[in-house]
Protein backbone atom coordinates (compact mmCIF):
# COMPACT_ATOMS: atom_id res chain seq x y z
CA UNK A 1 0.00 0.00 0.00
CA UNK A 2 1.52 3.09 -1.40
CA UNK A 3 0.57 6.67 -0.26
CA UNK A 4 -1.09 9.04 -3.53
CA UNK A 5 0.61 11.94 -4.54
CA UNK A 6 -2.32 13.29 -4.16
CA UNK A 7 -2.63 13.22 -0.43
CA UNK A 8 -0.68 16.44 -0.42
CA UNK A 9 -2.91 18.50 -2.44
CA UNK A 10 -5.22 18.85 1.08
CA UNK A 11 -2.04 19.30 3.20
CA UNK A 12 -1.22 23.08 3.97
CA UNK A 13 2.05 23.98 2.41
CA UNK A 14 3.47 25.71 5.64
CA UNK A 15 3.49 22.32 7.20
CA UNK A 16 4.98 20.86 4.47
CA UNK A 17 7.54 24.16 4.52
CA UNK A 18 8.28 23.16 8.00
CA UNK A 19 8.92 19.63 8.18
CA UNK A 20 10.90 19.63 5.02
CA UNK A 21 12.21 23.31 4.54
CA UNK A 22 15.12 22.40 1.83
CA UNK A 23 12.31 21.40 -0.51
CA UNK A 24 13.66 17.38 0.13
CA UNK A 25 12.67 15.62 3.41
CA UNK A 26 15.59 13.71 4.73
CA UNK A 27 14.58 10.55 6.29
CA UNK A 28 17.09 9.54 9.43
CA UNK A 29 17.57 5.94 9.41
CA UNK A 30 19.01 3.79 11.98
CA UNK A 31 20.83 0.52 10.78
CA UNK A 32 21.69 0.02 14.74
CA UNK A 33 18.15 -2.00 15.29
CA UNK A 34 18.05 -4.61 12.71
CA UNK A 35 14.31 -5.14 13.26
CA UNK A 36 13.64 -1.68 11.72
CA UNK A 37 15.93 -1.08 9.19
CA UNK A 38 19.26 -3.05 7.83
CA UNK A 39 21.76 -2.21 4.72
CA UNK A 40 21.51 -4.89 1.50
CA UNK A 41 25.62 -6.61 1.11
CA UNK A 42 26.03 -5.76 -2.24
CA UNK A 43 24.60 -2.53 -3.16
CA UNK A 44 24.63 -0.92 0.31
CA UNK A 45 21.50 0.67 0.31
CA UNK A 46 19.17 0.58 3.61
CA UNK A 47 15.78 -1.14 3.73
CA UNK A 48 13.64 -2.27 6.20
CA UNK A 49 10.13 -1.22 8.04
CA UNK A 50 11.68 2.43 8.84
CA UNK A 51 12.59 2.84 5.05
CA UNK A 52 9.56 1.71 4.06
CA UNK A 53 7.53 4.14 6.06
CA UNK A 54 10.01 6.98 5.24
CA UNK A 55 9.46 6.59 1.14
CA UNK A 56 5.55 6.27 1.61
CA UNK A 57 5.41 9.32 4.06
CA UNK A 58 7.37 11.11 0.92
CA UNK A 59 4.92 10.02 -1.46
CA UNK A 60 2.26 11.39 0.91
CA UNK A 61 3.50 14.76 0.64
CA UNK A 62 4.69 14.69 -3.06
CA UNK A 63 8.44 15.11 -2.08
CA UNK A 64 11.39 13.52 -3.05
CA UNK A 65 12.98 11.64 -0.14
CA UNK A 66 17.03 11.27 0.97
CA UNK A 67 17.99 8.92 3.40
CA UNK A 68 20.85 9.95 6.14
CA UNK A 69 22.33 6.81 7.43
CA UNK A 70 23.40 5.95 10.81
CA UNK A 71 24.63 3.49 12.74
CA UNK A 72 23.44 3.85 15.82
CA UNK A 73 20.31 5.42 17.40
CA UNK A 74 22.33 7.97 19.73
CA UNK A 75 23.54 9.32 15.97
CA UNK A 76 20.17 9.59 14.56
CA UNK A 77 18.26 11.30 17.28
CA UNK A 78 20.90 13.95 17.49
CA UNK A 79 20.58 14.45 12.98
CA UNK A 80 16.60 15.30 13.41
CA UNK A 81 17.61 17.47 16.98
CA UNK A 82 19.75 19.46 14.65
CA UNK A 83 17.53 19.59 11.89
CA UNK A 84 20.56 17.83 9.62
CA UNK A 85 17.20 15.39 9.13
CA UNK A 86 13.97 16.52 8.99
CA UNK A 87 12.08 13.27 10.87
CA UNK A 88 13.58 9.92 12.00
CA UNK A 89 12.22 6.75 14.00
CA UNK A 90 13.21 6.22 17.37
CA UNK A 91 12.37 4.55 20.79
CA UNK A 92 10.49 6.77 22.96
CA UNK A 93 12.32 8.03 25.77
CA UNK A 94 11.74 11.06 28.06
CA UNK A 95 15.47 12.13 27.65
CA UNK A 96 14.97 12.29 23.64
CA UNK A 97 11.35 13.79 24.17
CA UNK A 98 13.55 17.26 25.15
CA UNK A 99 13.95 17.80 21.33
CA UNK A 100 12.28 15.13 19.75
CA UNK A 101 7.81 15.16 18.97
CA UNK A 102 7.00 11.55 18.74
CA UNK A 103 4.19 9.67 17.11
CA UNK A 104 2.47 7.11 19.05
CA UNK A 105 4.41 4.03 18.66
CA UNK A 106 3.96 2.01 15.77
CA UNK A 107 5.72 -1.00 16.57
CA UNK A 108 6.84 -2.84 19.78
CA UNK A 109 9.80 -4.16 20.52
CA UNK A 110 11.52 -6.57 23.31
CA UNK A 111 14.39 -5.85 25.31
CA UNK A 112 16.25 -9.08 26.96
CA UNK A 113 19.37 -9.75 28.68
CA UNK A 114 21.73 -12.38 27.68
CA UNK A 115 24.60 -14.00 29.90
CA UNK A 116 26.68 -16.89 29.42
CA UNK A 117 25.80 -20.64 29.80
CA UNK A 118 27.12 -21.20 33.08
CA UNK A 119 26.34 -17.92 34.45
CA UNK A 120 24.66 -17.32 38.14
CA UNK A 121 22.56 -14.82 36.76
CA UNK A 122 18.86 -16.64 36.17
CA UNK A 123 16.05 -14.08 36.20
CA UNK A 124 16.08 -10.58 35.40
CA UNK A 125 16.20 -9.13 38.95
CA UNK A 126 19.97 -10.69 38.96
CA UNK A 127 21.59 -8.54 36.64
CA UNK A 128 21.41 -5.57 39.26
CA UNK A 129 24.16 -6.01 41.41
CA UNK A 130 27.50 -4.24 42.17
CA UNK A 131 29.74 -7.18 40.73
CA UNK A 132 27.61 -7.07 37.18
CA UNK A 133 28.82 -5.02 34.19
CA UNK A 134 25.54 -4.57 31.47
CA UNK A 135 26.64 -3.79 28.12
CA UNK A 136 24.52 -1.74 25.78
CA UNK A 137 24.37 0.19 22.69
CA UNK A 138 25.72 3.78 23.22
CA UNK A 139 22.52 5.91 23.16
CA UNK A 140 20.14 3.54 22.41
CA UNK A 141 16.58 2.66 23.88
CA UNK A 142 18.61 0.19 26.70
CA UNK A 143 21.25 2.80 27.56
CA UNK A 144 18.65 5.52 28.87
CA UNK A 145 16.31 2.78 30.18
CA UNK A 146 18.86 1.01 32.06
CA UNK A 147 20.72 3.78 33.25
CA UNK A 148 17.79 5.20 34.78
CA UNK A 149 16.80 2.02 36.37
CA UNK A 150 20.04 -0.25 37.31
CA UNK A 151 20.95 1.18 40.79
CA UNK A 152 24.03 -1.30 41.30
CA UNK A 153 25.50 -2.79 38.25
CA UNK A 154 28.04 -1.14 35.82
CA UNK A 155 26.50 0.05 32.51
CA UNK A 156 29.13 -0.11 29.45
CA UNK A 157 28.79 1.58 26.45
CA UNK A 158 29.12 -0.45 22.98
CA UNK A 159 29.97 1.79 20.17
CA UNK A 160 26.44 0.81 18.42
CA UNK A 161 24.01 -1.58 19.05
CA UNK A 162 25.21 -4.18 16.91
CA UNK A 163 28.26 -4.45 18.67
CA UNK A 164 27.05 -5.09 22.26
CA UNK A 165 27.73 -8.81 22.44
CA UNK A 166 31.28 -8.20 20.91
CA UNK A 167 31.83 -5.93 23.55
CA UNK A 168 30.23 -8.47 26.35
CA UNK A 169 32.39 -11.23 24.89
CA UNK A 170 35.91 -9.22 24.50
CA UNK A 171 35.74 -6.84 27.90
CA UNK A 172 34.69 -10.17 29.89
CA UNK A 173 31.33 -8.79 30.87
CA UNK A 174 28.49 -10.45 32.66
CA UNK A 175 25.18 -9.31 31.12
CA UNK A 176 24.66 -8.02 27.45
CA UNK A 177 21.34 -5.92 26.84
CA UNK A 178 19.22 -5.46 23.50
CA UNK A 179 17.10 -6.55 21.05
CA UNK A 180 15.89 -9.99 21.45
CA UNK A 181 16.32 -10.94 17.92
CA UNK A 182 20.00 -9.58 17.70
CA UNK A 183 21.02 -11.25 21.00
CA UNK A 184 19.43 -14.62 19.99
CA UNK A 185 21.41 -14.14 16.29
CA UNK A 186 24.59 -13.42 18.10
CA UNK A 187 23.91 -16.27 20.59
CA UNK A 188 23.70 -19.10 18.17
CA UNK A 189 26.40 -17.60 15.85
CA UNK A 190 29.19 -17.63 18.82
CA UNK A 191 27.31 -20.96 21.73
CA UNK A 192 27.73 -20.97 25.13
CA UNK A 193 25.59 -18.06 25.57
CA UNK A 194 21.71 -17.73 26.89
CA UNK A 195 18.31 -15.21 26.54
CA UNK A 196 17.08 -15.02 30.15
CA UNK A 197 13.74 -16.24 30.38
CA UNK A 198 11.87 -12.59 30.49
CA UNK A 199 11.68 -9.27 28.60
CA UNK A 200 13.18 -6.55 31.17
CA UNK A 201 11.29 -3.50 28.75
CA UNK A 202 8.72 -3.30 25.68
CA UNK A 203 10.24 -0.45 23.36
CA UNK A 204 8.12 1.63 21.51
CA UNK A 205 9.59 2.61 18.36
CA UNK A 206 7.77 5.38 16.78
CA UNK A 207 8.26 8.09 14.37
CA UNK A 208 9.21 11.76 15.16
CA UNK A 209 10.57 15.68 14.31
CA UNK A 210 12.36 17.99 16.22
CA UNK A 211 10.71 19.54 18.44
CA UNK A 212 11.31 23.06 16.71
CA UNK A 213 9.31 22.23 13.44
CA UNK A 214 6.32 23.17 15.42
CA UNK A 215 2.77 21.29 16.74
CA UNK A 216 1.41 21.53 12.88
CA UNK A 217 4.23 19.33 11.85
CA UNK A 218 4.68 16.63 14.49
CA UNK A 219 0.73 16.28 14.11
CA UNK A 220 0.98 15.21 10.59
CA UNK A 221 3.70 12.80 11.08
CA UNK A 222 1.38 11.68 13.95
CA UNK A 223 -1.99 11.20 11.86
CA UNK A 224 0.73 9.32 8.64
CA UNK A 225 1.49 6.93 11.64
CA UNK A 226 -2.14 6.11 12.63
CA UNK A 227 -3.17 6.05 8.79
CA UNK A 228 -0.26 3.55 7.73
CA UNK A 229 -1.08 1.26 11.05
CA UNK A 230 -4.77 1.00 10.42
CA UNK A 231 -4.23 0.55 6.74
CA UNK A 232 -2.27 -2.86 7.19
CA UNK A 233 0.71 -0.83 6.07
CA UNK A 234 3.42 -1.80 8.73
CA UNK A 235 1.82 -5.59 9.40
CA UNK A 236 2.75 -5.81 6.09
CA UNK A 237 6.46 -3.96 6.30
CA UNK A 238 7.13 -6.90 9.23
CA UNK A 239 5.77 -9.44 7.20
CA UNK A 240 7.46 -8.90 3.94
CA UNK A 241 11.06 -8.28 5.56
CA UNK A 242 10.60 -11.65 7.51
CA UNK A 243 10.64 -9.85 11.14
CA UNK A 244 9.58 -11.96 14.22
CA UNK A 245 9.41 -10.79 17.92
CA UNK A 246 7.78 -6.84 16.59
CA UNK A 247 4.14 -6.29 16.57
CA UNK A 248 2.09 -3.38 15.65
CA UNK A 249 1.39 -1.16 18.17
CA UNK A 250 -2.47 -0.41 19.07
CA UNK A 251 -3.89 2.74 17.72
CA UNK A 252 -3.49 6.07 19.42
Amino acid sequence: MTASRTSSMSIDPAVIAALAPKGVLRASINLGNPILANQDPVSGEPFGVSVDLARDFAAYLALPLELVVFDAAGKSVEAVSDERADFGFFAIDPKRGETIAFTAPYVLIEGFYLVREDSDVRTNADVDTADHRVAVGKGSAYDLFLTRELKAAQIVRAPTSPAVVQTFIEQGLEVAAGVKQQLQADASRIGGLRLLDERFMVIAQAMGVACSRGQAAAALLADFVEQKKASGFIAEALARHGIQGASVAPAA
